[in-house]
This record gives structure tokens, sequence and C-alpha cells, in this order.
């Protein structure tokens, strides 16, 4: 059948078809997304750039299951995402995306073990295998020794590593990273982008949501976002060339 994406030849990891997300004001149609196309094989390490307005944090929320588009179809390891329940939805959010964002997100009041362990929480792993998971992703960002500790006790860029730690937890398909060095100076936002390609070395896909074309290099192929659609879908040294005419 034409909807079992599963059984394919080849699936790609993300697959948005001709994807639309419209909101109405008033009389006024905004097209926040308007026919975006485009798939990330598993591996990849892709940049979605684009300036504020452009419509890439909206796709960004349509890849990681916060939304869905008006119309289009979206898939997710071959699986459409895009007619999905709210219920399902975060069930997708928690088992396959692990969300690194700019303000790190943690929770003040609990140490970095049970920051870390949350996503495992929620998905109803026991306390030992939680532990063990939570305790070996902080010591693979080197932040296992300090695991008591609280996030108002760390640095930003040590902050961010917990972050991440917790986005590695869940063993999801997809890293989806949200101006992931938007609050860091820039020798941090070097360590932690440095961080993020050992982490695609290692066979992780990661996905960078960013308005900084400084940023977006970083990756290997980078899609720019502008009003809506896609302008520029190729590898990071053609976008390079195309910022900077070099």
């Amino acid at each position: 059948m034409a909807e079992d994406r599963s059984i394919a030849e080849h699936t790609h990891l993300i697959e948005l078809q001709d994807i639309y997300k419209i909101y109405r004001m008033g009389d006024v149609e905004v097209r926040a997304n308007d026919g975006i196309s485009f798939s990330i094989d598993s591996g990849e390490m892709v940049a979605i750039v684009g300036k504020s307005g452009s419509g890439k944090s909206t796709i960004m929320n349509i890849i990681g299951a916060l939304d869905v588009p008006t119309e289009g179809k979206y898939y997710l390891d071959g699986v459409d995402v895009g007619s999905m329940t709210d219920n399902e939805l975060a069930v997708i959010r928690n088992k396959q995306i692990g969300f690194i964002f700019q303000q790190y997100n943690l929770l003040p009041k609990m140490n970095l073990l049970k920051n870390v362990e949350l996503p495992l929480l929620y998905a109803g792993v026991n306390d030992v295998d939680r532990r063990e998971r939570a305790l070996a992703s902080l010591e693979k960002v080197g932040l296992g020794d300090v695991w008591k500790k609280y996030p108002n006790q760390l640095s930003g860029g040590q902050q961010q590593r917990v972050s991440i730690a917790r986005a590695l937890v869940g063993r999801p398909s997809l890293i989806l990273a949200d101006e992931p060095t938007g609050a860091l100076d820039s020798r941090t936002s070097r360590d932690v982008l440095n961080f993020l390609k050992e982490l695609n070395e290692e066979g992780n896909t990661i996905v960078i949501i960013t308005h900084d074309n400084s940023i977006a290099v970083e990756a290997k192929r980078v899609i720019q976002i502008h009003d809506g659609k896609v302008i520029f879908d190729g590898t990071a040294e053609k976008y390079r060339e195309r910022v900077t005419g070099k």
C-alpha cells in the first residue's frame, strides 16, 4: 500500500512532503510554512537556518512532534507523524527525539542525575535502569563525577552538557537542537558544537535549528528557510560560498 512507509526499500529518517502550516489572524492568512519538502537520512548532521519569522521554528516544531502540519505529510522513520493525536505525539517525543534547548530547560530543584532521568521516568523505565543510564549519559558528557550538583552550581556550558545528556539518555533516533549555543559565549559555543560533531561521528543524527550562519556552516549540510520556503539545500561548503561569496 502506498501509505505503508515501513516496508519501503529505503526509508529516510525524516521526510517532509509539501508541508504547509497556515495560521489565520482575522481575515489574514499567514503561511508560516509554504510547501516545504526535504528528507534527512540517519547519521546526517544538518542545520536548518533562517532569520526570525522565516518559518524555521515552525518546521522545527513539526519535526519535533510538537505540532502538526495544516497540509502535507511528515514521516519519522517511516511512520506518518503528521496525523497523530496529542498522546501519540507525546510518545514520539519521548521515545524517538532528544531535545536540546537554548535555555537548557533544566529543573532547578532537581540535581543533575534527576534532571537527566526525567525522560526515562516518563517512559516508565525502572529505578535501577534509569539511574544506570542517566549516570552513563552524564559520564559521556564529562559530568559523571558531579551528578549530585544542581543546575545553578554549573556554568552555562556545563548546563548545556546536562541538556545534551538528557537528550541522549532515551537513545533517540533524532537529536533536535534548538539554538544550542544561543546562550553561550563564543568559546563555550565552540566546545558544544565540537561535542555535537563528536556525537554525529558516532552515528547520531543531529538537526540544529539556528538563525546564525556561522553556526549553520558547522554542520555537514544546510537547509535555508525564507518566507516559509526552502531556498537552499546543500553542503555546508556551498552554503558558506553562498553567504560569503568566497
